[in-house]
C-alpha cells in the first residue's frame, strides 16, 4: 500500500491540520510509515496552502509527491494548482469543496469524484472553522486508508482541549455524509 495525497485550499481552512491528523492517524494508530510536507504562502490566511502526505507500508525514502492518490481541494486555486500531478496510471480519488471548487470535465471522467459542501456542513455545527474536520470524515469515508477510529484518536489528540466534542461531531457529519 502507497498512498500519495495532497490536502490544499486556502490559509485559514486547516489544511495543514488536516494533514497532520491523517499522518498521526496513519502513523501512529495504523503502524503505517507517513510522511507529511507543507506548503504555505505569506499571508496567515487567505493564501495558498497545502499539505502533502504520503502513507505506506513501507519505509519511504522519498518525501514529496511525485503522483497524486487523492487530492483533497477545498479551493479552485488548490485543484488547479495540484490537478497535473494526479495519478493517471490508475483511476485516483478527488475529494472538492462543492461550493468553491469546480472541476475539468476530463477529471470528471479520469477519476473517482465526491463533492462535499463542507463548510455548510461546519456552518450547521455552528463554527465554519471546522470545515477541515468534516473534510477528514468525509475522506475516511470515501478512501478507506485510515479507519474511523484510529483518525478519531488522532482528532482527540490532535485539537485544541475544550473543541473535541465539536471536532467529534465534525468528523462525523462528514463521515455520514459519504
Amino acid at each position: 500500500m502507497h498512498q500519495e495525497i495532497v490536502f490544499t485550499g486556502f490559509g485559514g481552512q486547516g489544511i495543514i491540520l488536516a494533514g497532520y491528523i491523517c499522518g498521526k492517524a496513519a502513523s501512529i494508530y495504523e503502524n503505517l510509515y507517513a510522511t507529511l510536507t507543507q506548503s504555505y504562502g505569506p499571508e496567515s490566511r487567505g493564501g495558498a496552502s497545502s499539505a502533502q502526505l504520503i502513507i505506506s507500508d513501507k519505509p519511504i525514502y522519498y518525501p514529496h509527491i511525485s503522483k497524486i492518490d487523492v487530492l483533497v481541494a477545498l479551493s479552485p486555486e488548490g485543484y488547479q494548482q495540484y490537478k497535473n500531478k494526479i495519478n493517471g496510471d490508475s483511476k485516483p480519488v478527488i475529494i472538492v469543496e462543492k461550493d468553491f471548487v469546480s472541476l475539468d470535465t476530463a477529471d470528471k471522467n479520469s477519476a473517482f469524484v465526491y463533492p462535499i459542501p463542507a463548510t455548510k456542513l461546519a456552518e450547521e455545527l455552528g463554527k465554519r472553522m471546522v470545515a477541515n474536520i468534516v473534510v477528514l470524515g468525509f475522506f475516511t469515508a470515501v478512501t478507506k486508508i485510515i479507519s474511523r477510529k484510529s483518525m478519531q484518536q488522532a482528532i482527540k489528540e490532535s485539537v485544541p482541549a475544550g473543541s473535541e466534542e465539536l471536532n467529534f461531531k465534525a468528523f462525523e457529519k462528514g463521515f455520514f455524509y459519504a
